[in-house]
């Protein structure tokens, strides 16, 4: 069951990089709601991960990225 959800959450994720592709080079309005939409939750993704950094979780002391 979990393989079947994980593999629906990677087909979601392939298929928005896609259409962020599409909509870079003119796709129909659809493409580009879902690229909008895509690139928000990455955004809403990054987010979340800036905000953890500092309590410990996924933190990297020899990471100087930011």
């Amino acid at each position: 069951m979990i393989v079947l959800l994980l593999v629906g959450v990677l087909v979601l994720a392939v298929g928005g990089c896609v259409c962020v592709v599409w909509a870079s080079r003119g796709g129909p309005r659809w493409v580009r709601a879902v690229a909008a939409v895509t690139l928000g939750m990455g955004e809403l993704v990054r987010a979340s991960r800036r905000s953890r950094r500092g309590s410990g979780w996924g933190s990297n002391s020899g990471s100087s990225s930011d």
